[in-house]
């Protein structure tokens, strides 16, 4: 019975670092990964006996929280990835992450809390959202309608992305788009700089999410580091795509990404009313 435990606990262990792979890469050089790995924990919690939880937690939570280790790690490792090519400005970045770090705070004592049943009905409906933006591509007529300069440029720009850390600390999956958005439209750059000043803010606002689901005890860490071991591993070879793909083919996976995502999100609300 033992070796039968231990063979049924590591074939979940080596598909969470399969995933994470998968989910890693796909954060790094688009975003939707934790679309990927949220799922994949609660299947493994529902599947594994005597998950302890919290009083007033249920796995949804749990994973919302331990997935955040695996962001941890798979960004802290994007961001050498990114620093190996030459790619960084960490002084830009850290003006850009302060505020994000603000909104996480909030919105991870919100996530904490959230029930099962609100949390992929609101997912899938900001996640329709950055589907129609990433296909009709507004940001280039918005740079040049909208185009503050000095103290003006840096107020909206905190303010936008002290929204999007709210986002980030809540759920985390998808944030990538929403950072990528804000960037683009407010901050100008090409998407390769872009992609790595989004790996800069959500590490740092990642450590401030991750302590909080910390305290409230809904973090699994054998599971979140395995889960993180596949995250830094797809990461570092998605930092490294992107450098050498450029624009094109991050737009190409940006949008994959995206339609992927809601589809997989429309169908379990759907299925969470009975309608499917």
């Amino acid at each position: 019975m033992g070796i039968e435990i231990f063979d049924l606990d590591l074939m979940y262990i080596l598909l969470l670092m399969g995933v994470g792979i998968c989910a890693g890469f796909v954060n790094t050089v688009a975003f939707g990964g934790s679309l990927l790995t949220v799922p994949a924990l609660i299947f493994v919690m529902d599947a594994i006996p005597n998950i302890n939880l919290p009083p007033g937690s249920g796995v949804t939570n749990m994973a919302n929280g331990t997935n955040r280790i695996a962001i941890f790690f798979q960004n802290f490792s994007a961001i050498l990835g990114f620093r190996s090519k030459g790619v960084s400005n960490f002084r830009h970045a850290i003006s850009l992450t302060v505020p994000a770090v603000i909104g996480a705070t909030i919105g991870a004592f919100i996530g904490t809390e959230i029930p099962d049943k609100a949390f992929k009905p609101i997912l899938a409906s900001v996640m329709v959202t950055m589907l129609l933006l990433a296909l009709f591509n507004p940001t280039e007529l918005l740079q040049k309608k909208v185009n503050p300069s000095g103290t003006q440029h840096k107020i909206i720009t905190a303010i936008a992305l002290f929204f999007v850390g709210i986002y980030g600390g809540f759920i985390q999956a998808g944030v990538g788009l929403l950072v990528i958005a804000t960037l683009r439209i407010l901050d100008g750059g090409d998407l390769v700089i872009t992609n790595a000043h989004k790996v800069f803010i959500i590490f740092f606002y990642t450590i401030v999410a991750l302590g909080i689901f910390i305290s409230k005890g809904q973090v699994n860490w054998v599971l979140g580091i395995s889960l993180a071991i596949g995250n830094s591993t797809g990461a570092w070879i998605g930092s490294n795509f992107a450098v050498k793909m450029g624009d094109k083919y991050i737009k190409v996976v940006l949008i994959i990404a995206v339609i992927g995502s809601v589809s997989k999100l429309l169908y379990d609300t759907l299925k969470v009313y009975g309608v499917v």
